[in-house]
Formats: structure tokens, C-alpha cells, sequence
């Protein structure tokens, strides 16, 4: 079955080398590299993890990208058939921000904007997001953005759903969300968000299929069938990874289907 991994990163060495990813490396054993990591070790571990396509970000925060647009692009290029990239932008100068979102889109073919909240240390209705959400409207594009607790040592706080998320909803109904990372601790607010909006999902990046919390397996199986999408947050794990137990949820085919690839072909036009 086709698999399509919507929550990706090929790591730069900067990216890969930042303080504040030190827990992540603490908890999941990974040692920091000390050269670039090969585009081709990415793709192999989506080869060994049965990973059809990736999308994979930018990073864009207060220090500058991590991960660049333009490298990004440059990714894909090496690898159109199996790679789709994501733009980020930064939030501080929001005219200059829609103009490389239109560039990203437009001239590199990228499929949504990708904003991590605590790496900003703001929330997602932050006056500062909302002209790069109209930007995605207009464009067509999902918006993608973390919830839930976070791995890195930043402060979780802008990662809840409610009453973050719940506002950006109410203000662009037209915008497609996709949050990452399920929510936890408060997958319970996510599951609530994607039944409320039409137009809101979860991806279930960062976390293992056996470390899913009940009320997402719930959700998956049934009514939310169509709202939740398969992403590993690599490198932080692996698609193998991700994927262990993957039999035990007990899906059926149709919900299979969907969370596997169909939604995210649909939401990102693949």
C-alpha cells in the first residue's frame, strides 16, 4: 500500500546541531552528528519504513533557517519522485514572508507552509501569523503547525489546541490546519477541533502507532476516519519506526486507505 509521510525533515547540520533539540537526542539515543547528513540516508530510511513519498519542511525561526527554503528545493530536486517540499517564512516581517510563501508555491512547486509555534514562541493566532493563513487560503495550501507538548526545551504552552488553534479555525474557515504531533497531552482538545471544523486535521507525527493515546485509535477507527494523516517527524524517528504495530490499531481498509495516503493526497494535491 502506498504510504506518504507528511511530516518530514532532511536535517542540515545546523539544524541538526541545535541546543535545543539536546533532549530529543537524549531520549531517542541519536547522537549529534558532526557532518552533513547525505540526502540519500534520508531516503533510504524512507525505503526501509515502505515511505512512497515524503513531505519534507523548512525551518524558519527567530536565529534564521535552520533549513531553507532554498535548500529544501534542492532536496526535492535530487529526488522529485519521492520528495515534496513545505515552505516556512518568517513571522517578524509578514510582507516580505508572503512574498517568499508566493515564491516557495509558485517558482519551487512547494505544497503547504509549515510554522512551528514554539519555536517562535507564539502562539498560532498571533496577529503575525494571520496574514501568511490569509496567504494560504488565497494560494490554496495547507497550513501546518505543531500541538501538544514539546520535545525540545522550549515551553509547551503555545502548543494547545484550545484555545489556540480553536480561534485560527474560527477565523479562516476557508484554511486547511493540518496539527502535528497529535496534541498530546491534550489530544483530546485535537480530536474535538477536527470534528468541530471540517477544514482541521491531525497528523500523527512524533509518535509510535503503539504510543498512540486511546481516543485517537477511537477516532482513527472511526468518524475521523478521514481526518487523520501518517507523518513521522523524521529524523526524530524513523518510518519503520513509526509504522511498528501498525496492524494493532485495527483499522479497516477504507480507514487504512485514508490515513495512510488518501487524505494527505487529497489536502496537498498529490
Amino acid at each position: 500500500m502506498t504510504v506518504i509521510d507528511v511530516w518530514m525533515q532532511h536535517p542540515t547540520l545546523r539544524f541538526a546541531q541545535h541546543e535545543m533539540f539536546e533532549s530529543v537526542r537524549r531520549w531517542t539515543g541519536q547522537p549529534e552528528p558532526g557532518t552533513e547528513v547525505p540526502l540519500a540516508a534520508t531516503v533510504a530510511a524512507m525505503d526501509e519504513g515502505g515511505v512512497d513519498r515524503g513531505l519534507i519542511c523548512a525551518w524558519y525561526g527567530p536565529s534564521g533557517p535552520l533549513i531553507s527554503n532554498d535548500e529544501v528545493a534542492s532536496f526535492v530536486a535530487s529526488y522529485p519522485d519521492r520528495l515534496t517540499g513545505v515552505a516556512s517564512a518568517d513571522l517578524r516581517e509578514p510582507v516580505k514572508a508572503i512574498a517568499e510563501l508566493r515564491r516557495a508555491v509558485h517558482d519551487l512547486g512547494f505544497r503547504g507552509l509549515r510554522i512551528v509555534p514554539w519555536l517562535w514562541g507564539l502562539a498560532p493566532n498571533h496577529r503575525l501569523y494571520y496574514p501568511l493563513l490569509a496567504e494560504c487560503v488565497q494560494l490554496g495550501i495547507p497550513f501546518l503547525t505543531q500541538v501538544g507538548h514539546t520535545g525540545p526545551l522550549r515551553s509547551s504552552e503555545t502548543g494547545r489546541p484550545i484555545p489556540y488553534l480553536d480561534d485560527v479555525a474560527l477565523d479562516f474557515p476557508d484554511l486547511v490546519i493540518i496539527a502535528g504531533h497529535i496534541g498530546y497531552p491534550w489530544t483530546a482538545e485535537m480530536v474535538a477541533l477536527a470534528t468541530k471544523y471540517p477544514n482541521v486535521y491531525i497528523d500523527t507525527s512524533a509518535y509510535a502507532c503503539h504510543r498512540y493515546p486511546p481516543e485517537l485509535v477511537s477516532y482513527l477507527r472511526g468518524h475521523g476516519r478521514a481526518k487523520v494523516l501518517f507523518g513521522t517527524n523524521y529524523p526524530m524517528i524513523t518510518a519503520s519506526a513509526a509504522l511498528a504495530g501498525f496492524s494493532e490499531l485495527g483499522l479497516d481498509d477504507q480507514a487504512r486507505e485514508l490515513f495512510l495516503h488518501g487524505t494527505a493526497e487529497r489536502l496537498f494535491s498529490l
